[in-house]
């Protein structure tokens, strides 16, 4: 029976009328508001219309390039995308994630794994700042401002602001990252260390969550994303956020 869930829209976007019907019926049995594309040009029309709360995308559309289609909607908002597609290479998946996708799940699938895998994914997007605030009151006493590079992170406000003060929206899940990584200046974190850290989302040790949200944090912080001198990448082991924090 539909809950509260019914006010979260799910765009399935997909060149397949069976699949985007498979799909449509899942999610509307389960309480949401699915909208459909078939091809780039309507998906991003249904994007400026009436913005999704996530996307399941499907990397083969036709004569669309479903892969130049998530970077598009990447550069427009930070809509959770969930990529299903028929398509196995590990390029697709690596360069999916890469581009900010946050699961990959291969066709054929099974309707009930998409349906959990979207509400994990929904969850890590609507997870309480009690993780964030763990975190932040970690030093008791110590100024609500963590400054680096050319950044402000305001404990306070729950922001993240430049030093000439232009603010650089983050979702809950890129600002709870971002807090834990300040705190643990050139501290080395394996994927473990950081689940164990962020509670207040739910992981897989299965998916490439982790890294793809750093991937999306990167593009907030660092000059050049594809050579990243803030949360840098430790091979066989981690992260670490390679730079000085100051407390204000």
């Amino acid at each position: 029976m539909p809950t509260a869930l019914t006010t979260k829209r799910i765009l399935v976007i997909d060149d397949e009328a069976s699949v985007r019907a498979l799909l449509k019926e899942c999610f509307e049995l389960d309480g949401y508001i699915v909208q459909e594309a078939a091809d780039a040009e309507s998906a991003l029309a249904n994007l400026a219309n009436a913005p999704p709360h996530l996307i399941t995308l499907d990397l083969k559309l036709g004569g669309d390039d479903g892969l130049e289609l998530a970077r598009r909607i990447r550069a427009q908002c930070n809509v959770p995308i969930v990529m299903i597609s028929g398509k196995g290479d590990t390029i697709d998946r690596v360069v999916g994630l890469e581009l900010g996708a946050d699961d990959y799940i291969s066709k054929p699938f099974h309707v009930r794994e998409v349906l959990a895998r979207v509400k994990a994914v929904l969850r890590r997007y609507e997870a309480p700042a009690a993780g964030a605030v763990s975190v932040a009151s970690s030093a008791p006493g110590a100024g609500s401002l963590l400054m680096f590079d050319d950044w402000i992170l305001d404990l306070g406000r729950r922001e993240l602001r430049s030093r000439n003060g232009d603010t650089q929206p983050l979702t809950t899940a890129e600002y709870n990252m971002l807090v834990m990584f300040a705190e643990r200046p050139h501290r080395v974190l394996s994927r473990d260390n950081i689940m164990d850290l962020l509670k207040g989302h739910e992981w897989s040790p299965f998916d490439r969550s982790i890294d793809s949200l750093i991937v999306r944090v990167r593009r907030k912080v660092e000059k050049s994303p594809e050579s990243p001198r803030l949360i840098k990448t430790v091979r066989g082991v981690g992260y670490v956020f390679a730079v000085d924090v100051q407390r204000g």
